[in-house]
């Protein structure tokens, strides 16, 4: 059989479930509903049901959505209940940002270790204990290490290389934060953070505003 083919827009709202139904266990709620969702996320509540409905529903007419369940359930289907070790190409300020954002560990992604050009970096850990190796080790770590995601914070001119390099080691996914895009096999999923895309996606919509 075919698997499902779940829209981009859908995929992209399931992390904002997540989020918000986290937020209502820490605040001990055992169930909502999708008009409180609804409510809460600005999204309709036709909308969150039809979303849900994508991979089961897992509501109850009467009752709602059992908030615990439905949790863990929406981490599942977004891998999250297993651990996804991560390697950072780029040691630098934003490589460094990446390594000690906390949360990442507790949703699953392990930085398993840091790569970088420069020699003065090599043999060094980051300020978490992520320790950094120099670029030319990088294909002899992922023969010896299973890593599954690759996070690129590197400039474009080195980014494409590189990918190249970890897919022909076995690498299958890329968060690519370089400014260009790469070409890769149609097995690898690459998710694209272009913050420089985003920021004048945000001016755009600044100036939509003033009208």
């Amino acid at each position: 059989m075919e698997p499902k083919v779940i829209s981009r827009a859908v995929v992209e709202r399931l992390p904002r479930y997540y989020r918000y139904l986290g937020e209502l266990m820490e605040n001990k709620a055992e169930r909502v509903s999708s008009g409180e969702l609804s409510e809460m996320m600005h999204i309709t509540a036709s909308q969150i049901r039809q979303d849900l409905n994508h991979f089961g529903g897992f509501g109850q007419q009467g009752y709602g959505y059992n908030v615990e369940y439905l949790y863990n359930e929406i981490g599942k289907i977004l891998g999250l209940n297993q651990v996804h070790r991560m390697i950072i190409i780029g040691a630098g300020h934003l490589g460094q940002a990446i390594a000690n954002y906390g949360n990442f560990e507790r949703r699953g992604f392990r930085v398993v270790g840091m790569f970088d050009q420069r020699e003065e970096l090599a043999g060094t850990l980051s300020p978490t204990g992520v320790p950094i190796y120099h670029m030319d080790t990088l294909e002899d770590f992922v023969a010896g290490h299973p890593v599954s995601i690759a996070v690129l914070a590197i400039p474009k001119a080195a980014a494409v290389e590189v990918a190249r390099k970890l897919v022909a080691c076995g690498v299958r996914a890329f968060w690519n934060f370089a400014h260009t895009d790469l070409d890769v096999p149609p097995d690898v999923v690459v998710e694209n953070v272009h913050l420089s895309e985003s920021l004048m996606r945000l001016s755009y919509n600044m100036n939509m505003n003033k009208e």
